[in-house]
């Protein structure tokens, strides 16, 4: 069993008692839930940077990447670096994150945020968006091509915007479908954790133009960008590379600064 079953067997749980505390009427009725969305796509279409930042406390292969800062500090920092989006980590157990921080960062800058889980439920679609997200991610190596449609074509009906991520050239055959807006490949093997840039080279033929093209993991220099943006990428998600720094706002500054020289 991998990490990424173990992650699941627990989400299952963790999501059935959301459930039981808060109903999806309750969630349908928050402040947040009629707020029209943010696109993340289109803000990666007309980007020069295309960075997506992240908040992430800690990781599975990493442990502990940064417990001391505060999401409203980041998030604001992120909004003046002038990144295109934010990723907030919301699993509790593997990642250190909640699903208020979701909140946090809603509240504390005006940038699309995709909600990062490992959605398996429609309910974590609604309380995505109850919760201020624009971006839903889907993962390809959890879900069948039956719940990749179900789940992309209810996001979209909230009008929030899809990034499913791949892992290789058959997760991405079963989930090419027109109610996705971003494909993300993820550079980490699952099973190794080691992180290759090639699979996006690899892949990035095999995406249709009609999706925006992200590239995730592993992209800790301005070099890797640069190098990846021939392949057609418009979107590269950058989380431990800002979140192990004291100022991760102010680290993103510097790197947008160094990829427009």
């Amino acid at each position: 069993m991998n990490i990424l079953d173990k992650i699941v067997i627990d989400k299952r749980k963790e999501v059935d008692l959301r459930k039981s505390l808060i109903p999806v009427r309750q969630l349908e009725q928050s402040v947040l839930f009629e707020r029209p969305s943010n696109s993340l796509a289109q803000n990666l279409r007309v980007s020069t940077s295309g960075i997506i930042a992240e908040h992430k406390r800690r990781s599975p292969s990493k442990s502990v990447i940064n417990q001391d800062l505060n999401v409203q500090d980041v998030a604001s920092g992120y909004e003046n670096a002038g990144v295109c989006g934010m990723s907030v980590l919301t699993d509790v157990k593997y990642f250190g994150g909640a699903i208020d921080d979701l909140l946090i960062a809603r509240a504390s800058s005006n940038l699309p945020l995709l909600r990062k889980e490992f959605v398996i439920d429609e309910y974590q679609i609604l309380e995505a968006k109850a919760y201020g997200a624009d971006v839903i991610l889907l993962i390809a190596a959890i879900l069948t091509s039956e719940e990749i449609k179900r789940f992309s074509e209810l996001a979209k009906s909230l009008n929030l915007d899809v990034l499913l991520e791949v892992h290789n050239e058959e997760e991405l055959q079963k989930s090419i479908m027109p109610s996705l807006d971003m494909l993300g490949v993820n550079n980490r093997n699952l099973k190794t954790f080691e992180v290759s840039l090639e699979t996006s080279k690899q892949l990035s033929q095999l995406i249709p133009n009609d999706f925006v093209k992200v590239s995730e993991s592993g992209i800790s220099s301005v070099e890797a960008i640069k190098e990846l943006k021939p392949f057609g990428y418009k979107g590269f998600l950058i989380g431990e590379n800002f979140m192990k720094t004291e100022n991760p706002g102010e680290s993103a500054k510097q790197f947008i600064i160094q990829l427009k020289k």
